[in-house]
């Protein structure tokens, strides 16, 4: 097969961006999205089902090519081709082969392929999480995954489509496009950045008190929730060591899944394991503050639906979503990796006070990310790759 993985393949891009792309009929497309792989509490998963639903509502056609394990009855959106191949480059050579039986207008993926219209480049680059892990990991570790195919592979359909092989580039943070185009070198036009929408979710007024009596904590205890999957990126030991260090009491929720080996030992953690979209939502009715300590994370869903929920976000430098809140306001930015830092960031917002004045700020600074906006300027950048 000839991949598209050269240098030369972005000046052709360029030069003949318009070539080869059909008419739209009477202003309405029909859209491939391209997914690999299902997770029912995937971030990715539930972005894709929310934007297909209100392109569908918008009169437009879509349907989505992604591994055997996408259920059909969670895709209501139009027909699924499943691919057989589950590797990145085998799934990415399949593509490539059932593209023209497709016939679509536009062909948007989140996920690593070869080429396409429109890559949502949702997991960040790949590159520039490799390069992190060499911070916190021993040097052998770093030089020992070099070695393994799956990461080299990633690599190089990284390189195709920052470099030719998606027409257009979303990037969900300003960091992750700075990334693509420190790393591949790719025109600043040619990446958009959208951050994530939150859905609405009205929370029952009573959710905060029950979910505190079910889960056996006091009205009055000082709540820090953390959820994510991936616990060592993600940086719960560092989460945990924090509260640890906290003179006063404290209880840490952690939700989702992760190794809990290595982790600190603590009275004070609550295991919740993975919850579903609204289960969570209760569990930012419970809390009082939202960490997570991340190395690594495009944008997080979780910080924008904790703010929606009037949470105060403490994160890291390394999460795209640091770069919407005011650091010391609306919550704190710190080093990946420093407990310390976490463990006063965590005591300055125990305070009652502090966070009931700044509520409404935060609620209101999420409305500015909403799933309807982020669906209107996605679709310019669909439409701009057929125009």
């Amino acid at each position: 097969m000839n991949r598209p993985t050269n240098i030369k393949r972005f000046l052709d891009f360029v030069e003949n961006d318009k070539i080869g792309k059909p008419e739209m009929s009477n202003g309405k497309l029909a859209i491939a999205f391209v997914r690999r792989g299902y997770s029912p509490s995937g971030g990715a998963e539930a972005y894709l089902k929310r934007l297909a639903h209100g392109i569908v509502d918008l009169g437009h056609q879509t349907q989505l090519v992604a591994t055997s394990d996408w259920p059909r009855n969670e895709w209501p959106f139009g027909s699924i081709k499943h691919l057989r191949a589950t590797s990145a480059i085998g799934f990415a050579d399949e593509l490539e082969k059932v593209r023209p039986q497709l016939q679509c207008d536009v062909l948007m993926s989140l996920e690593r392929v070869w080429q396409c219209d429109v890559y949502r480049a949702g997991d960040g680059v790949h590159a520039a999480w490799l390069e992190r892990r060499k911070q916190f990991e021993p040097a052998w570790r770093g030089w020992f995954r070099s070695l393994q195919r799956k990461h080299r592979e990633i690599l190089e359909l990284e390189c195709a489509l920052f470099t030719g092989g998606a027409r257009r580039v979303i990037a969900n943070s300003q960091m992750v496009k700075e990334e693509i185009i420190r790393n591949f070198g790719t025109p600043a036009e040619h990446v958009e950045v959208i951050h994530n929408g939150v859905p609405a979710c009205a929370v029952n007024p009573g959710a905060r008190e029950h979910t505190r009596k079910e889960l056996g904590i006091a009205p009055a205890e000082f709540v820090v929730l953390f959820a994510g999957t991936g616990w060592q990126r993600k940086g719960l030991r560092h989460a945990i060591e924090a509260v640890n260090g906290l003179k006063t009491s404290a209880t840490l929720l952690v939700a989702g899944r992760g190794e809990t080996r290595g982790l600190p030992a603590s009275g004070r953690v609550k295991f919740l394991g993975p919850l579903s979209g609204e289960r969570i939502f209760t569990m930012f009715a419970a809390a009082d503050v939202f960490v997570l300590p991340t190395f690594y994370d495009p944008f997080s869903n979780a910080c924008i639906e904790a703010l929606a929920s009037g949470l105060p976000v403490i994160t890291t430098t390394a999460n795209g979503f640091s770069e919407i809140i005011e650091h010391g306001v609306e919550g704190e930015v710190i080093a990946p990796g420093d407990s310390k830092a976490l463990t006063a960031a965590l005591a300055a917002w125990s305070d009652p006070k502090r966070r009931e004045d700044i509520r409404a700020r935060l609620i209101e600074k999420a409305a500015g990310f909403s799933v309807e906006q982020n669906l209107a300027r996605t679709l310019e950048v669909i439409t701009a790759a057929v125009t």
